[in-house]
């Protein structure tokens, strides 16, 4: 089990450390999240949670079935040491957020900031690996939008989760990358989960392409007290 070390101060009490605990769907963030941290957030203290079954659990069923564990899991790592979490899985992200009062800690979904860039624009294409993604990232782009009107189109990449899944990192962001360079209808263009980030840079478009991790994980440093 993991264990963050107790720093002592220079009168000898014992200091909670700040960490970041991570909720994660696919063991793939990982790197990524740590990379990230260590341009961005050199030295803050990182746990990472990797929960496959939730995803698998949450598409079948929908999100709410797996509310319970998820409260679990992120009260655990509160227990362990955890000042704030991050759930880097936009389809449970929801659900992960909502617990937030009741574990004590802020709680923060990696397509929140995100969205909120979104919603300052009139058209908002929304690309997706897989299709449980869609609904929860509509909802948030909604509420984020509040009374503004937002357009917003949802397309769901075809064959993409598949390569994913299949750990052909490069044939799913080769996939998502086209289905950018197909949209030339709005004023910038969402990739809806965090493992889709890095296909923005194969692409050429001129539109603005927005992902997750870079402005999710500085918010929850934040929120931890970074």
């Amino acid at each position: 089990m993991w264990r963050s070390p107790a720093p002592v101060s220079a009168r000898g009490c014992t200091v909670r450390p700040v960490t970041l605990a991570l909720l994660h769907t696919s063991p793939v963030h990982v790197p990524v999240f740590d990379a990230l941290r260590d341009t961005d957030h050199p030295g803050f203290a990182l746990r990472h949670l990797v929960h496959e079954d939730l995803l698998v659990r949450a598409g079948e069923s929908g999100p709410e079935a797996v509310s319970g564990e998820i409260r679990d899991l992120l009260a655990g790592a509160v227990t362990e040491g955890a000042s704030a979490v991050l759930c880097t899985c936009s389809t449970i992200g929801g659900v992960a957020e909502s617990a937030a009062a009741m574990i004590g800690v802020p709680v923060l979904r990696v397509d929140r900031p995100m969205a909120a860039a979104a919603a300052e624009h009139a058209r908002v294409v929304v690309l997706a690996a897989l299709a449980a993604t869609l609904a929860p990232t509509l909802a948030l782009l909604a509420e984020e939008a509040g009374e503004r009107p937002v357009d917003v189109r949802a397309v769901l990449v075809d064959g993409a989760w598949a390569r994913f899944r299949a750990g052909d990192r490069d044939g799913f962001l080769d996939l998502i990358a086209a289905a950018v360079e197909r949209v030339t209808d709005a004023d910038v263009i969402v990739l809806a989960q965090a493992s889709m980030a890095d296909a923005g840079a194969r692409t050429v478009t001129r539109i603005p392409v927005l992902s997750s991790p870079r402005s999710g994980l500085a918010a929850a440093v934040a929120a931890a007290g970074g």
